[in-house]
């Protein structure tokens, strides 16, 4: 009997819809920023509502770039971020010469912690930048508060939280300045590659713009089809090469027609791993606690109790030779070289952070993902927290 396939942690979820509709850019004529990018930008915001604008971009790193530049971030300031979280989110801070003040999580949620953030308030900070871990909201309602008490600006790292509802509003309208989308491959909507920008402030949205490509005064779309002088423009700043392809963006347009049916699934199975794995010696997922709230579930994190009688690195070998691929979210900050010897980070400051990296592992959950693939992870599971 032959083995069974390899079941990688996570598989993009492309139909003939999103085919047809890249194919249909290929024929016009316009692959890079065009009309499906206005399309796609035009959903976007139609489908969060709440009056906000969106602007659609190459990667969410390169929108956190443009979101801080547009709120004036640069050299000398401050910008508060959790350890717990991918290189993205810091890196960006130190593009604009700012400096990335690392701070720990809610040992639950994964979440950045308030405390720690009012904590880290100088009169250096000129933002917070809250992750919502996993697809779960932080606490928005007391970071918003504090950003108001101290002048500072919220910015929303929503790389997982396409789409999350805290507290009956989707994230994306919340009382922040900025938030920020990811399409990246694994994500639960998929662009290849790809983010959005998503703001109400309109100086924000037009500084965004601008800058999104090479700080010229008129969109490319805008340049080649609009009237005379059409070839007419002007550079007003230094900007950056990030915006969005007409292909990329043909993949979103058709991807956010499914987004809903996408968290259908990936809701049913996050309540399948927690019922099925509730008995082991197992740490599951938080989940949303407020009325109104939910988990977008891009990522199923399980920590390992020390009963489990294994080490979190030890299970994900073990894991791999049954043919199934785990992976760790995330790596903190202050245990990556760069940012622990530039800022002397040390791991007894991020006690939370820490103790979630050592035990936490992330389980496969993505849609193409059939029930006997999840029946085969958990089967797995218990084999070897069983042995």
């Amino acid at each position: 009997m032959s083995e069974p396939k390899f079941l990688p942690f996570a598989l993009p979820d492309i139909g003939e819809e999103e085919i047809n509709e890249v194919v249909d850019a290929l024929r016009s004529g316009w692959v890079t920023t065009g009309p499906k990018t206005k399309q796609f930008e035009a959903d976007f915001a139609a489908f969060l509502g709440g009056d906000v604008e969106a602007i659609a971009v190459n990667s969410a790193t390169a929108g956190l770039h443009l979101a801080l530049e547009a709120i004036g971030v640069g050299p000398g300031d401050e910008v508060i971020v959790p350890s717990y979280t991918f290189t993205a989110t810091a890196e960006v801070v130190r593009y604009l010469g700012a400096d990335p003040v690392c701070v720990d999580v809610d040992a639950a949620t994964f979440n950045i912690s308030p405390a720690a953030i009012r904590a880290a308030i100088t009169p250096k900070t000129r933002a917070i930048m809250p992750v919502h871990f996993a697809g779960l909201a932080c606490e928005m309602d007391e970071i918003i508060a504090i950003a108001r008490e101290h002048g500072v600006k919220v910015v929303e790292d929503a790389a997982h939280s396409m789409p999350t509802y805290y507290k009956g509003k989707l994230v994306g309208t919340l009382d922040s300045d900025v938030t920020v989308f990811s399409f990246y491959a694994n994500k639960t909507m998929t662009t290849g590659e790809g983010g959005m920008v998503v703001s109400r402030d309109k100086d924000i949205i037009a500084r965004c713009k601008i800058m999104r490509l090479h700080g010229i005064s008129r969109d490319a779309f805008d340049r080649y089809v609009s009237k005379t002088p059409a070839w007419f423009y002007e550079v007003v700043a230094p900007g950056f090469k990030y915006n969005m392809s007409d292909i990329a963006a043909a993949i979103g347009i058709q991807q956010l027609k499914k987004i809903r049916h996408f968290h259908e699934q990936r809701e049913a199975m996050a309540e399948r791993f927690d019922r099925e794995l509730a008995d082991l010696p197992l740490i599951l997922p938080a989940r949303a606690k407020d009325a109104g709230s939910n988990h977008a579930w891009h990522l199923y994190p399980v920590r390992l109790k020390p009963e489990a009688g294994i080490s979190r690195d030890d299970f994900i070998v073990r894991m791999s030779e049954k043919g199934i691929g785990c992976s760790v979210h995330f790596i903190p900050l202050h245990r990556q070289p760069v940012w622990r010897d530039g800022y002397g980070l040390k791991r007894e400051d991020f006690p939370a952070s820490d103790a979630a990296f050592e035990a936490e592992v992330t389980l496969p959950l993505y849609t193409r993902m059939t029930e006997a693939d999840q029946t085969r992870v958990i089967a797995a599971v218990r084999e070897i927290l069983s042995a």
